[in-house]
């Protein structure tokens, strides 16, 4: 939904040669970016903190379901996980709507094509916002790592459990859990990677006024690498190849 919503903003800014602030109509002040481009920078700030609620809702059902599955099948329920998907998006909607409501600054970025919330420059009030997002994002990572941490520890104790030799109908669980504990650190790893520059670049705007434009950039292309290669890095590791591949690794380890 992100990309559908964010990638034609940015195709129309090439094809018409014009910046995002060009594109819409003005802003409400003298010097305030576009219309478009707050619009832009909201959609950029929600569809980065909302896929890590979701992912953290994940992280969390995981952990519970293998560490703790009689809490887990008593409270956990469809119902549940129905009202949490809304409920996160809602949250993280009005939360990511304060720099339209003047706690925080949408900007237009170099090369005019991409706008996010101010990260550099400016007085308490329009460095609050980052700084807040900044330090939600590190929660979020940090509870993420720890729950899928968590579940890794336990899948590798019951992997351990299972008879390392025997019919494939004995080794098959024990393959099973191996599988999903290479997979889990794989996206760990890979959403830890992508998501510590734009926290990094957020306090260092703030407390540092390293005013960067290239290096916000990077960050944000940091975030965005993530959406964009999890799925790839499930879709190729549920293949039948790569999981045979990984089993020998396994074995031979």
């Amino acid at each position: 939904l992100g990309k559908c919503l964010i990638s034609p903003i940015v195709l129309a800014a090439y094809t018409y040669n014009r910046s995002l602030s060009e594109l819409g109509p003005g802003g409400r002040t003298e010097g305030e970016p576009g219309i478009l481009c707050q619009l832009f920078a909201f959609l950029m700030a929600f569809f980065g903190l909302a896929p890590t609620l979701l992912l953290l809702a994940m992280a969390l059902e995981c952990w519970l379901s293998l560490g703790h599955p009689y809490f887990y099948r008593r409270h956990v329920t469809r119902r549940l996980g129905a009202t949490l998907g809304p409920a996160a998006a809602g949250l993280c909607a009005l939360f990511c709507a304060l720099p339209l409501l003047g706690f925080g600054v949408p900007m237009q970025y170099c090369p005019g094509t991409w706008c996010f919330i101010r990260m550099a420059g400016g007085g308490p009030r329009q460095l609050g916002f980052p700084v807040l997002y900044a330090s939600l994002m590190g929660l979020l990572v940090l509870a993420i790592g720890a729950c899928n941490v968590s579940s890794m520890r336990h899948l590798y104790s019951m992997a351990r459990r299972q008879p390392r030799r025997g019919p494939p109908p004995a080794a098959a669980p024990r393959m099973e859990e191996l599988d999903h504990l290479v997979l889990l650190g794989l996206m760990t790893v890979l959403f830890t990677i992508c998501s510590l520059p734009l926290i990094i670049r957020a306090y260092m705007g703030a407390f540092a006024s390293d005013f960067n434009e290239n290096a916000d950039l990077s960050a944000l292309r940091f975030l965005s690498v993530n959406s964009i290669v999890d799925p790839w890095v499930f879709i190729i590791f549920r293949t039948s190849v790569f999981r045979l591949f990984i089993r020998r690794v396994c074995r031979r380890l």
